[in-house]
């Protein structure tokens, strides 16, 4: 997974609330064998209104979503994550995360930001009006920002987190941190138990 220092560019606003995770990919996408290709059935079936807001030109190359509260609730697949970042997305800023779905966002380096409602409602009110506004999810401060409206809000994002997603770290990252210390264990096993060496 690459560094994620910070996120800017247009957003997307989302004014729904409770969005599940077979909204943001229906269930007939899963059949996929590939990790790629996620993007076009992002929100597949509210697609199909062509007045949603993804539909809109203005929104186009947008590379952050603003949503309601509890986004990402539902099943835990990680499908979700990957249809938001193959679309475009690369954060999500909500009042709320489901657990799940906030954990294979940091997992991926889709950095869910979690502000209040009324930050959410002001970034929301100031993109639906103006497109072409620059926001910015900054993982080093733990800070959203849009200058046009002099917002500068806090965003909740533990230390562990930040740490995973300034480093680019994903579970993999997490454990090759230690691979010294994994070989050396592994030169000094008894040969008769079992290992993971071909």
């Amino acid at each position: 997974m690459e560094p994620v220092h910070r996120v800017v560019g247009r957003a997307v606003p989302l004014r729904r609330s409770d969005v599940d995770t077979d909204q943001i990919i229906p269930s007939d996408w899963l059949k996929r064998i590939e990790r790629t290709g996620f993007g076009e059935g992002l929100f597949s079936e509210w697609r199909e209104d062509p007045d949603f807001v993804l539909n809109r030109p203005v929104h186009a190359g947008a590379t952050i979503l603003v949503a309601g509260p509890n986004f990402g609730t539902g099943s835990s697949r990680e499908h979700a994550v990957w249809a938001l970042w193959d679309y475009g997305f690369r954060a999500v800023i909500s009042p709320r995360f489901a657990d799940i779905f906030r954990t294979n966002a940091l997992k991926q380096g889709l950095v869910p930001a979690t502000v209040t409602a009324t930050v959410a409602e002001r970034i929301m009110d100031r993109v639906a009006t103006d497109p072409a506004t620059e926001v910015i999810v900054d993982v080093e401060a733990r800070r959203v920002r849009v200058p046009a409206i002099g917002l500068d809000e806090p965003f909740t994002l533990d230390d562990h987190e930040r740490e995973r997603l300034l480093a680019g770290l994903d579970d993999i990252g997490l454990t090759e941190r230690f691979e010294a210390e994994i070989a050396d264990y592994e030169a000094r096993r008894p040969a008769w138990l079992p290992s993971v060496r071909p």
